[in-house]
């Protein structure tokens, strides 16, 4: 038996007027996994606990069967084992952003999603001059690390739900906060100034003009998802944070070339390299964050795009490659809404649907946020879903 998980990031969302009252999700050509919830079983789940924040690293924990009140131990860990770094025990990793502030607002959570190349650059230069008791490590587009030995009780605010607030309102507070304060403020100069942000300016981009860091916590202690259903397997995802659970509970992480974690991203790529993974493992998990990215900007078009690629090029790519491989299962679900109308998480239930070839179907005849409430697994607590999938 195969099992696969295909996560459209973001994916669910409230129903839009402009939309006639539709959802994105309900809005786009999504026959494939209308399909899987045809002649599959559907319910909801609940992937964020009331008492965890509404982000991709809760949620995906959950969906990869681990307990966010046991596993969760914040963003930071997560996207440092991603990229390779070990954490001592006393460190503490926290997620640092390249953002953009105009006129004292935080104007973008992404600095225009400034490429890796000239991010990296970037980051070096801030590790170069304020590098002394931290290290700033670079990772993907605007996403990179600080490490440091202290900060673990600061209050930081993700940069992503905080949008055009100002810089001074939405600063890191509370006990350990002074230092990473002083990060932020320092980073102004170095980055201003930098060569990088010059011809981004001249070229009319968002210029990456502070660091923001957030998301902090110290390593988890996670068993092996191989350990716990008995299945070896892969993840294939273009963001570190999926990359740092992957490699925590022991996956085989793929790395599969044009993989951005934006709009335009190779989604077909991503198909071909899950079944290609399949043919040596009996699990595979894809994610693609390009849903979230449009739900962030508060773009509709994008996000039905997004929504609508995912189902032609990762779920259609797979199922009709799957009946090659025996008997499998399939589920699609996002790990969290990220609604158009807020631009930012929210922790609502979302809908999934589990395909089996050797299985009956329940009656939800399209994938959707209220047609899955109708299915026969009804409202799930999120880490149990795998338990349900490899049964």
């Amino acid at each position: 038996m195969k099992y696969i998980v295909l996560i459209g990031d973001g994916m669910a969302d409230y129903p839009i007027p402009e939309l006639g009252g539709l959802t994105p999700l309900q809005a786009a050509d999504t026959p494939n996994m209308d399909f899987i919830a045809k002649h599959g079983k559907c319910g909801l789940a609940r992937t964020v606990p009331d008492d965890k924040p509404p982000g991709s690293d809760v949620a995906n924990l959950s969906i990869m069967g681990y307990d966010p009140q046991k596993y969760y131990s914040g963003r930071g860990p997560l996207e440092a084992a991603s990229i390779g770094i070990k954490l001592q025990k006393d460190d503490i990793a926290f997620r640092c952003n390249l953002i953009t502030e105009k006129n004292g607002l935080l104007a973008d959570y992404s600095s225009g999603h400034i490429s890796s190349e000239e991010a990296s650059i970037l980051i070096k230069a801030v590790d170069k001059e304020l590098g002394k008791s931290c290290r700033f490590h670079a990772g993907v587009s605007y996403r990179h690390l600080l490490v440091m030995k202290q900060g673990e009780f600061a209050q930081c605010i993700p940069p992503h739900d905080v949008v055009g607030q100002s810089i001074e309102d939405v600063m890191p507070h509370g006990e350990s906060s002074e230092f990473l304060i002083s990060l932020i403020r320092d980073s102004k100069s170095i980055l201003e100034r930098h060569e990088v942000n010059y011809k981004r300016k001249k070229a009319g981009k968002n210029i990456a003009n502070l660091i923001w860091p957030w998301g902090q916590g110290k390593a988890p202690d996670m068993p092996l998802f191989s350990d716990m259903f008995k299945v070896s397997g892969s993840i294939i995802s273009a963001v570190d944070l999926l990359k740092g659970i992957g490699k925590y509970a022991g996956l085989n992480i793929i790395d599969v070339p044009g993989a951005t974690g934006y709009l335009d991203t190779n989604f077909s790529g991503k198909a071909q390299y899950a079944l290609a993974s399949l043919k040596e493992r009996d699990f595979v998990l894809v994610h693609v964050e390009a849903p979230d990215e449009a739900g962030h900007m508060g773009n509709i078009e994008a996000k039905i795009k997004a929504i609508s690629d995912f189902d032609d090029k990762v779920v259609g790519g797979m199922l009709n490659e799957l009946g090659g491989f025996g008997d499998f299962k399939v589920m699609v679900l996002p790990d969290h809404p990220t609604p158009i109308s807020i631009k930012t998480h929210t922790r609502e239930p979302v809908p999934f649907a589990i395909y089996s070839s050797t299985e009956k179907a329940d009656y939800v005849g399209k994938f959707d946020e209220f047609a899955a409430k109708e299915g026969i697994f009804g409202l799930l607590e999120g880490h149990r879903l795998m338990n349900l999938l490899i049964s």
